[in-house]
Parts: structure tokens; sequence; C-alpha cells
């Protein structure tokens, strides 16, 4: 089977994901979201957007995903949101279903990881007192043209 895996504007549907992998053959199903929180690096934050060049960022996600399914012999889909992701929002969802626990998180961890180190998607925090471009652990202050 090969992995599903998407980057888009549209709202992450979990339980749509849930449906694409999982089935009764599967013991353990590990689904990591990622919400916007209301602080980060001691900020109140309004809300975050995300932007990435969709052709390599489509094309590496994929990579990234059919990787796992193959190396722990798992199912696997992944989407990730751009545009505006507001407060309690999912900006990404992985689910990993597998006949073992271990399988299932050990691929969930490997591509939220490797996600975050590979695929070029920018995050930039919205907060009241203006905007800030994630770099790994730093905040770069976003110009007024961004």
């Amino acid at each position: 089977m090969m992995a599903y895996a998407y980057i888009g504007h549209e709202a992450i549907d979990k339980s749509a994901l849930e449906k694409r992998v999982v089935t009764v053959e599967d013991g353990a199903v590990c689904t990591f979201v990622g919400n916007v929180r209301r602080h980060s690096r001691g900020r109140e934050v309004a809300y975050l957007e995300y932007n990435a060049y969709l052709p390599i960022a489509s094309r590496t996600l994929q990579e990234i995903a059919d990787e796992a399914e193959a190396r722990w012999q798992v199912k696997l889909a992944v989407q990730h949101k751009i545009g505006r992701v507001e407060l309690g929002e999912a900006s990404v969802v992985i689910v990993v279903a597998s006949v073992h626990r271990a399988e299932a998180f050990d691929a969930c961890r490997f591509c939220i990881d490797t996600l975050k180190e590979k695929v070029p998607i920018w995050k930039r925090e919205v907060c009241p007192d203006g905007a800030f471009w994630i770099e790994g652990e730093e905040a770069l202050p976003a110009s007024k043209a961004d």
C-alpha cells in the first residue's frame, strides 16, 4: 500500500485519515495531532500561518510517509494544513495502523520528526506584538512586507 500524504488549505479530518489506513487486522493505531497552542516562546499566539513550496513539500512528505510504511511494515496517512490555522485547530495529523504498537509508535515519531526536519513548510506565528517566522527553536521577527 502506498502511504497517503497531503498538504493543502483544507481543514484536517482525523476520522477520514483513520478510515484510510485502519483495518480489522490492526491491533494498534497511533495518531499524532499537532494543534495550534495559545502560547509559544513566552508570547501569546493569535494564530499561525503555514506556507510551502507545494511541488517539493508534497513530494518530500510522500517520500517520508512511504519510507515509514516500508521500514516498519505499517499503513500511514499524514496531512499538513497550509494557510491560516486557528488556535486549537490541527496543523498536522499522522495516523499509523499496525499489527503491533511498537511499530506504530516508531513510524509515527519518525514521520513527525522527519517532516519537521525535511519538508519545506514555513511557520509564521502571529502574535499581538507582531509576527515571527519560526526557524527551529528560534523566532525571527517578520517584516511588514510578510
